[in-house]
């Protein structure tokens, strides 16, 4: 699956990743301890929806512009953070990951980027001018465990690449297992697309194998049963989630689900442990 950011701003994954990277960060800072956040494959940071590219696929169409026309109260800090990079009423840039984790930081928080490709770091370093995020241009999985353990006792490593090759699925899972052993209690949230449910099934097994106990999958399917060689939705695994954002999971989940379930489908978004889930 080629995976250009700036094809896809604003769409419908967007929206359930950041909700609930939102929601996991802040969950984790209801305790006072420093936090660092690691984002692995961190994009251009911002994105203009009224760009060629983003106009061509339209997708925010049924994203970023679904959430905001929902009233939803749950749904507030996600607009809240999209507003803050706007401004006029209705969004014409999109934050990327690094932009929403970076309003997110406290004091006493630490934010670590990655990008590899040469044209995205520019404009990543561009679009964080100003911020207290350190930009890094390395290889992502190979950055990913350097940074492990971090300086802080606690941490979220964000992984959201682009599913442009063959070995993405296996590279991840070869580094979740290294960085697992170096960090056992840190939390990881894998963004991945969601094609096929058997591609999608085979992946999870494998990843069942690591024997990581604390391993929730979120999974969004936008349409009521699958549409062939079509994007059908999104998920995100998060390793170790704390419990006040497990415990806050389900309404914000629904209000997700009602406010980006297509014309004439339900949808269907759940979380589920992979593992013991204790």
């Amino acid at each position: 699956m080629n995976y250009r950011h700036s094809f896809h701003a604003g769409n419908s994954a967007d929206v359930v990743k950041h909700s609930l990277l939102i929601a996991l960060v802040r969950a984790l800072q209801q305790k006072p301890g420093a936090l660092t956040l690691i984002d692995t494959h961190a994009g251009c940071g911002l994105y203009d929806l009224g760009g060629d590219e983003a106009r061509r696929t339209g997708e925010a169409t049924q994203g970023v512009l679904r959430a905001f026309a929902d009233t939803n109260p749950l749904l507030d800090d996600y607009r809240a953070a999209v507003q803050a990079v706007n401004a006029g009423a209705e969004p014409r840039f999109y934050p990327g990951s690094p932009r929403f984790l970076a309003q997110l930081l406290r004091p006493q928080d630490f934010l670590i980027l990655n990008e590899k490709h040469p044209e995205d770091v520019n404009a990543l370093r561009g679009a964080m001018r100003g911020t207290s995020a350190a930009v890094h241009q390395r290889d992502a999985y190979e950055f990913w465990l350097a940074m492990l353990p971090p300086r802080t006792a606690r941490g979220v490593v964000v992984v959201d690449p682009p599913y442009e090759q063959t070995d993405e699925r296996a590279r991840i899972t070869a580094t979740l297992a290294a960085a697992h052993r170096k960090w056992a209690h840190g939390v990881t949230a894998i963004w991945y697309p969601l094609k096929d449910r058997a591609t999608h099934v085979r992946w999870t097994q494998q990843l069942r194998k690591l024997g990581i106990p604390k391993f929730l999958v979120v999974e969004h399917w936008l349409y009521d049963r699958d549409q062939p060689d079509i994007y059908n939705g999104a998920g995100l695994f998060i390793v170790n989630p704390p419990y006040a954002f497990t415990q806050a999971l389900p309404p914000l989940l629904e209000a997700l689900r009602a406010a980006l379930a297509p014309e004439g489908h339900r949808g269907e978004i759940r979380a589920d442990w992979l593992g013991d889930g204790v």
